[in-house]
């Protein structure tokens, strides 16, 4: 059975998190994803949630019934810079901590590294793990990691091979959907990397994405040429050139039990519908 998630990115411009629970309920989910937000755990900033934050998320849990099911920080734990390294796993440490209280056992990530220095990144992730080992595992939390556009680790073999190399049953892997064309360098070959993943595999981000790569790389168009940067996008299902039918497919086949998380980003003004569809979308795929 798996859990569908909702990130409710596209609401936190206009409500609270808690109130995102709230909205989770009337648009039909049960659990919700908890990605970066100002007022909880930002972009590689310490989280700001304080026991009273803490209090007003379990309150609106407890009385939506909406799960929080996991949580989603990204955390710069792979800087070359030991300062910056060693600041971002006490970020991470608070983090465990607010996890705990909200009783969240599943946390997924990014490496968080920079690509133009990917052996150094390698080293410093590994030494972080080392570090937060111990407090994942005193509070029995587990971890996924992605791979992702403009990381350290962008492809989904070599992100998959820095999972393993934990050698730990509580850090796992996450497919990105919409990373579908990065994590495969323009094959799309979602199929061979879903089973690749086998056992490891715990959660799904559901969204659709153009393939950049596409014909003569000109799908999108980024001035200056040759310009450091990545392009991809977060859209509804249909809206991309995912294949929807393997990836379902693949999962129904491998008897996927994990977390199937919707991340569409950026369509503010459509986001009830939108939301709603892929609800429906995926019930109907995982009844």
């Amino acid at each position: 059975m798996v859990d569908i998630a909702l990130d409710p990115n596209m609401y936190y411009f206009s409500m609270s998190v808690p109130d995102t629970l709230r909205k989770a309920r009337e648009l039909g989910y049960d659990n919700v994803e908890l990605s970066p937000n100002a007022d909880f755990h930002f972009w590689h900033h310490y989280p700001k949630a304080d026991d009273d934050y803490v209090a007003d998320l379990m309150k609106a849990s407890k009385k939506t019934g909406v799960r929080i099911r996991t949580l989603n920080p990204v955390f710069n734990w792979s800087s070359v810079d030991e300062q910056e390294r060693m600041a971002q796993v006490r970020n991470w440490r608070r983090l465990l901590e607010i996890a705990d209280q909200l009783d969240c056992r599943e946390i997924t990530s990014e490496f968080s590294g920079n690509p133009n220095t990917p052996m150094e990144c390698e080293h410093q992730w590994y030494k972080s793990m080392a570090e937060l080992e111990g407090d994942f595992e005193k509070y029995g939390i587990a971890l996924n990691m992605e791979a992702h556009p403009y990381d350290f680790v962008e492809t989904h073999d070599a992100a998959l091979r820095l999972v393993r190399g934990v050698n730990k049953e509580w850090v796992n892997y996450e497919y990105c959907c919409p990373h579908t064309f990065h994590l495969s360098e323009g094959k799309g070959d979602v199929e061979r990397m879903l089973r690749s993943s086998g056992k490891k595999l715990r959660e799904v981000h559901v969204a659709d994405v153009f393939n950049h790569a596409a014909n003569d790389g000109n799908r999108y168009i980024i001035n200056p040429p040759g310009v450091d940067a990545r392009v991809h996008q977060h859209n509804e299902i249909g809206k991309g050139e995912v294949d929807w039918d393997a990836v379902f497919n693949t999962l129904h086949d491998m008897n996927f039990d994990g977390v199937l998380s919707v991340c569409v980003f950026g369509w503010h003004e459509w986001a009830d519908q939108i939301n709603k569809r892929i609800l429906e979308r995926l019930q109907k795929e995982f009844a």
